[in-house]
C-alpha cells in the first residue's frame, strides 16, 4: 500500500515537473518571438532592401541561442551581433559594388 501512495505521488509530481517545464519553455519562447520581432522591427528601415539579411541574420541567432542553455539571456546579444555583422557585410558590399561601377564608367 505504502509503494502505491509512493508510485502516484511521483506521477503526480512528474506531471507538475513536465507542466511546469511546458510553461517555462513557453515563456522563453514568447519572449524570444518577442526580442526577434523587436530586432526585425528596429533594423528593418537600415536594411530597407536587403531586409532577408536581416531576417537571416536574426535565424541565425535564434538557431545559435536554443543551442545554449540560456537562449531568452543569450538571444538579444546574438541579434545584435549577427546584425552588426550583416550591417558591415551591407555595406562593404555596397562599398565594393560602387567603386566597381566607377572604374567600369572609366574604361
Amino acid at each position: 500500500m505504502n509503494t502505491t501512495q509512493c508510485d502516484q505521488k511521483n506521477f503526480t509530481d512528474n506531471k507538475t515537473l513536465k507542466e511546469a517545464c511546458f510553461v517555462v519553455c513557453e515563456k522563453i519562447g514568447r519572449q524570444i518571438k518577442q526580442a526577434r520581432e523587436n530586432a526585425l522591427a528596429e533594423f528593418k528601415d537600415a536594411f530597407k532592401t536587403r531586409e532577408q539579411l536581416l531576417q537571416l541574420a536574426v535565424v541565425e541567432a535564434d538557431a545559435l541561442a536554443w543551442q545554449t542553455d540560456y537562449p531568452h539571456l543569450l538571444f538579444p546579444v546574438l541579434a545584435a551581433e549577427k546584425i552588426q555583422n550583416a550591417a558591415n557585410w551591407k555595406t562593404r558590399q555596397q562599398w565594393l559594388l560602387r567603386d566597381t561601377s566607377a572604374y567600369a564608367l572609366a574604361a
